[in-house]
């Protein structure tokens, strides 16, 4: 399987979708891999894969790389012989945050014929917004945890302790646990800095979190082990930048069976069918032996690949949605010209 991995973007996420391909051109190794690098001012690298690391970025070298031009079906490089094209048979849609799970690069994909690994258009506008996912969860008949909207107020209904997150962002970027009225202001501008609004949800001290991945391969829905993150009050930006880089299978939550068979449920009903093509990962709460949605990640780091024995296997079985195509056979203009005694 020729793969492409498509990582980068114009995001607060930039870094994090770098680190997250870096871990899987290891993961992937037996696979052949091409990459792409979308840098902040949305020009498309092929970058070596020689060249994978932290340095070639960091330090800009990056930008001495092929650049690389859209077409139907694919990238192409200019050469001296005119075009050269990219060979792979599908891209693997590595972008955290904004350009890769706002619909962008799903939107540019789709008009330019390119087979791709990711969240469709409708998946990614409604899972890339906090408070569209938690409609739509509401819609599967999947409870989530409580919340308030502020669109530009500094004051909260919810009772102290609760949790400030801007609505179109991830990786716990601009989020904080305000405890006491003092924190509030300097929490609101921290997040009001990132997105003009923002989710206010009650924080629940020591809730028991459990994270599933999953998606629909050639045959049927694949979902990983259900792992119990170990985290201390809420993971941060810095523990969540390390946890990107995971490569190791994790060891699998010890729970009932009962609780196993309603977090795979939950997750089924949030898969199917709007994720199909993508690998997701659900993160959810358990409260009184309620199942709750925290969030979806519609492109997890690293993609999630610890939490699958046979990663590889995986992404080579996944299964795409079939694209409808539309052929325009001009029958309404003939009939115009037609009864106008035009040939």
């Amino acid at each position: 399987m020729n793969l492409a991995i498509l990582f980068g973007g114009a995001s607060y996420e930039h870094e994090i979708s770098i680190v997250s391909a870096i871990t899987l051109k290891d993961k992937l190794s037996s696979l052949n891999l091409e990459f792409i690098f979308l840098d902040q001012d949305h020009t498309f690298y092929y970058i070596d894969p020689s060249k994978m690391d932290a340095k070639t970025f960091s330090q800009g070298t990056y930008k001495k790389s092929p650049v690389l031009s859209l077409k139907q079906g694919g990238f192409s490089q200019k050469s001296f012989m005119g075009s050269k094209s990219l060979n792979f048979d599908k891209v693997l849609n590595l972008i955290h945050g904004a350009d890769g799970e706002d619909a962008t690069i799903a939107s540019l994909f789709e008009f330019f014929n390119i087979a791709y690994i990711g969240p469709r258009k409708d998946a990614s506008v409604m899972s890339f917004d906090k408070f569209m996912t938690k409609a739509y969860a509401y819609s599967c008949s999947v409870d989530t945890v409580s919340y308030e909207l502020l669109s530009g107020q500094r004051e909260s209904k919810i009772d102290f302790p609760f949790i400030i997150k801007p609505t179109r962002l991830g990786s716990s970027i601009g989020v904080s646990i305000v405890k006491s009225p003092e924190e509030l202001d300097y929490a609101l501008d921290v997040a009001y800095e990132f997105d003009n609004r923002l989710l206010i949800e009650p924080f629940i001290q020591g809730v028991k979190e459990y994270n599933v991945a999953g998606t629909m391969t050639n045959d049927g829905l694949k979902m990983s082990i259900i792992e119990e993150p170990q985290k201390e009050e809420f993971l941060d930006f810095d523990k969540k930048y390390l946890d990107f880089s995971r490569s190791e299978q994790v060891n699998e939550a010890d729970i009932s069976d009962d609780l196993r068979q309603d977090l795979y449920e939950a997750f089924t009903k949030i898969y199917n069918p709007i994720f199909e093509g993508a690998l997701i990962r659900c993160d959810f709460f358990v409260v009184e032996g309620k199942v709750l949605l925290n969030e979806i990640n519609p492109i997890p780091g690293s993609m999630g690949n610890y939490l699958f024995e046979d990663f590889t296997g995986l992404i080579k079985n996944i299964s795409l949605p079939p694209k409808k195509e539309i052929r325009v056979k001009y029958t309404y203009l003939h009939t115009i010209r037609s009864a106008k005694g035009k040939a």
